[in-house]
């Protein structure tokens, strides 16, 4: 079985040609210049498309992909998410890991079950582990080293440091 990493959504037709607006879903917008293939989600089915041509627009990606060459071949790919095979994935740092990766991972804190790591939110000063308590309760914990002991891809397992305890122990 091939495992699939969503990069982008089709948002809007770019021009008459066939271009298309896609919302990037990766932290590397380099990688895009570089696509040669990509698999479009479709009437429920992933099918491989040749890429063309993409250009870097100010904050826009724009991308042409073979034999979609009119607005009207372009309409059908509308909404439609952006698939590269695994294998193409960008190589991350180490103690850098894909959001798929840290999500229903076990929380651990203190050296015991603490809940499950539910989401991840991307936001501008850093990201921020959406935990979901053994009690239900969410928890949001900024993911920096000061509150993040490590993480185990291959166990799906994220300790916590014992300075996470401000936030573990706020009451509503």
């Amino acid at each position: 079985m091939i495992d699939f990493f969503l990069i982008a959504e089709v948002k809007v037709i770019a021009d008459a040609s066939g271009y298309v607006s896609v919302l990037p879903f990766s932290d590397f917008s380099d990688r895009y210049g570089r696509l040669k293939k990509v698999f479009i989600d479709l009437f429920g089915a992933k099918r491989v498309f040749l890429v063309e041509d993409v250009v870097f627009d100010g904050d826009q990606i724009l991308m042409k992909f073979k034999n979609i060459d009119s607005e009207i071949d372009a309409k059908y790919l509308l909404g439609a998410k952006i698939y590269v095979e695994a294998s193409s994935a960008v190589k991350l740092d180490e103690n850098t890991f894909y959001i798929h990766d840290l999500v229903d991972s076990r929380v651990i804190f203190d050296g015991e079950f603490f809940g499950t790591l539910i989401d991840v939110w991307q936001l501008p000063a850093s990201d921020v582990y959406v935990i979901q308590h053994k009690d239900g309760k969410e928890i949001l914990i900024p993911a920096v080293n000061e509150f993040i002991d490590s993480f185990d891809s291959d166990r799906k397992e994220l300790k916590l440091k014992h300075t996470c305890e401000i936030f573990l122990n706020d009451e509503d």
